[in-house]
């Protein structure tokens, strides 16, 4: 069965240390063809506590699904190794044990993570690639780059304007904390089914939308290209009068791209998801869905 949804939310997310982001961007719409809006944070800023906070109050008013860009957990052929039973382990273990260390970090901030002894020597953390480094990345990171949606990097990663790891502690730290304020209204997919009042919250990859629109590698910004992929994806145009970041874009274009894949079965159960993905580490929406 497809799950429907009134609601579709897209976040652009950032790992960065601070207190507020320019990199944090949230976008919403409802059904069919209604245009995508841009959710201000307070004070024209978004903090990740109020990202957490408007997520909260979200989860009060009925079912949506929410996309988050960032890796919702870790390639288990290295994270397996942070537990005594690795096959009975699963994502919300991997959170549990992010929390335990990451915890005295404000804002959700994870990288005391990648800095602990026990587990920071599988990062790459600075200089050149060191000689141990193996660029672990999980399945649907690989079958993204097969797929021809772009290359996720791998979150074991921490160089260049590209790495995700610290924004996917970050995110994990952060949708465990809603899974606690609020259990029977957060499901996380793959790992769990929807509920049917809460919110169903998923990992997405924005260069996926905008490849499938025909936007090739290029950020967009101006009015009219945003206007182009949304159209693509079956979107009334946003209607901006002027250029926006490339993180607004990002979140605009996700929240349409969100909307105009759910409603596929074959992006629910794609054929290249294995049970490891499923329990352990996760899958980017719309990756791996067709044969």
């Amino acid at each position: 069965m497809t799950p429907s949804f009134p609601r579709f939310v897209a976040i652009d997310w950032s790992g960065a240390r601070g207190k507020r982001y320019a990199g944090v961007a949230v976008a919403e719409c409802g059904p069919g063809n209604e245009a995508p809006r841009i959710v201000p944070g307070p004070g024209g800023w978004w903090s990740r506590t109020a990202v957490h906070d408007w997520l909260l109050e979200l989860l009060g008013r009925g079912p949506a699904l929410v996309g988050i860009d960032c890796a919702f957990s870790l390639p288990f052929a290295v994270a397996a190794r942070y537990f005594a039973d690795p096959d009975a382990a699963t994502a919300f273990d991997l959170w549990d044990r992010v929390e335990e260390v990451a915890s005295v970090e404000p804002d959700f901030a994870g990288g005391a993570f990648a800095e602990h002894p026990d587990y920071g020597r599988d990062f790459w953390r600075a200089g050149l690639q060191p000689d141990w480094y193996r660029d672990p990345h999980r399945l649907t990171e690989r079958v993204c780059r097969a797929d021809g949606y772009g290359s996720p990097q791998s979150p074991y990663k921490l160089i260049g304007s590209k790495q995700v790891g610290k924004g996917a502690l970050a995110g994990m730290r952060m949708l465990r904390a809603l899974r606690a304020a609020a259990p029977d209204r957060v499901a996380v997919w793959p790992f769990e089914a929807p509920g049917a009042d809460g919110a169903l919250f998923l990992e997405i990859y924005p260069r996926l939308f905008l490849k499938r629109a025909g936007f090739g590698l290029r950020k967009i910004r101006s009015a009219s290209d945003i206007d182009a992929a949304l159209g693509f994806l079956g979107s009334r145009p946003a209607g901006l009068g002027a250029s926006v970041s490339d993180h607004d874009a990002d979140a605009l274009v996700s929240a349409a791209g969100l909307r105009w894949l759910a409603s596929r079965p074959e992006v629910w159960s794609p054929p290249a998801m294995d049970e490891n993905a499923r329990r352990r580490e996760g899958w980017i929406f719309g990756v791996g869905d067709r044969d």
